[in-house]
């Protein structure tokens, strides 16, 4: 993988089980540096003051959600070229859809394992 694995990772999910797990295959692909947020809004907090290199964000939060994330930071000068990968439990063909016209790089549909983190992180980085 010729992905760059020091660059900073920011994981957003409303469960924290989700994060660990997710986390965790992170770790397993080589990835060290991996930041967290509970939602959307705090996401945005964290993305303003921090350059990330990737983010992998639930669908499903409150208050706000990664879809709603997702269009923010497409709509923000300074954030808009993030690459952004969306996770969801349901994969609604609609959901996709709107997804990617928002502009997501890429979308994954629980439950995953490394193996399918690290193609779609791969697809993302143009492997």
């Amino acid at each position: 993988m010729s992905v760059d694995l020091t660059m900073p990772v920011l994981v957003v999910d409303d469960y924290k089980t989700m994060i660990r797990i997710i986390r965790n295959l992170l770790k397993q692909i080589g990835f060290n540096n991996v930041d967290d947020a509970a939602d959307g809004s705090e996401a945005l907090t964290k993305m303003r003051s921090r350059g990330y290199g990737l983010v992998i964000s639930d669908w499903n939060m409150e208050p706000m959600t990664g879809y709603e994330l997702l269009k923010e930071v497409r709509g923000d000068e300074s954030l808009r070229r993030t690459p952004f990968i969306m996770v969801t439990a349901e994969s609604k063909t609609e959901n996709v859809i709107a997804a990617k016209k928002a502009g997501v790089n890429n979308y994954i549909v629980k439950p995953f394992n490394a193996a399918t983190l690290k193609s779609k992180i791969g697809t993302v980085f143009g492997e």
